[in-house]
């Protein structure tokens, strides 16, 4: 995918050999890149390059990815996208938990991670165009504000991850609506593979304990509902 300028990459991996393999697909793909081994090294580069998006392994020497992610996103947020070997739930939801906008676990494909990287960047673009917009979604005792991309619930604010905004956003247009996960997947990530509905869980998870275990129902075998009031 081509965009109007070039897309500025920051790349955090302490095995050099990802590190490397990467930064060329990336490069590959159009991506001005910069690469930090580690997470002083990381915080450094992030200030000097201002990048678009992230890509952050959760296992770093020194500061620890999610170290790392949370002081990126009080300075200025940014997409991340989170590298990790930890494939439990808790560890998914440790990182959705302190700004990371998504996660691929190790081993990963390069097609999966540049689809992903894609993906991010168009919902980017997105809330872009909506900031003009003075649009408001109210479902119940929840209140989305598209332009402003903030979410209240009961009057007090929730504060959700780019990629948890977009997914309620899109539960939110029709309420009571069950959408299977390869469709959210499709719409939100960009991408269908069955493999990776997992995904979609652990986000309406990370929604659940931030707006109320009700918010959104389960339907078993095919997706995800938000609940009507």
């Amino acid at each position: 995918m081509a965009y109007p300028q070039q897309r500025r990459v920051l790349v955090v991996e302490d095995d050099d050999t990802i590190a490397t393999a990467v930064a060329t697909r990336l490069t590959a793909e159009g991506f001005d890149v910069r690469v930090a081994g580690d997470g002083e090294g990381a915080l450094v580069a992030y200030a000097r390059f201002e990048p678009d998006l992230v890509v952050l392994d959760r296992l770093l020497p020194g500061l620890d990815g999610l170290e790392v992610c949370r002081r990126i996103q009080a300075a200025r947020p940014v997409p991340v996208l989170m590298l990790t070997a930890l494939g439990e739930e808790t560890d998914v939801l440790v990182g959705l938990g302190v700004g990371a906008d998504d996660y691929i676990t190790k081993p990963f494909s390069m097609r999966e991670l540049v689809a992903r990287i894609h993906a991010l960047l168009r919902r980017v673009d997105r809330a872009a165009q909506l900031a003009s917009e003075e649009t408001v979604l109210r479902v119940g005792e929840i209140e989305i504000n598209l332009a402003e991309r903030r979410v209240f619930v009961r009057g007090a604010e929730a504060q959700l991850t780019r990629t948890e905004f977009d997914l309620l956003r899109r539960l939110a247009e029709r309420p009571g609506q069950v959408y299977e996960r390869e469709r959210l997947l499709a719409d939100i990530w960009g991408f269908s593979e069955a493999a990776a509905t997992r995904t979609v869980d652990s986000h309406v998870r990370a929604l659940r304990r931030k707006l109320g275990s009700e918010v959104v129902r389960t339907v078993h075998g095919v997706g995800y509902a938000l609940v009507r009031p």
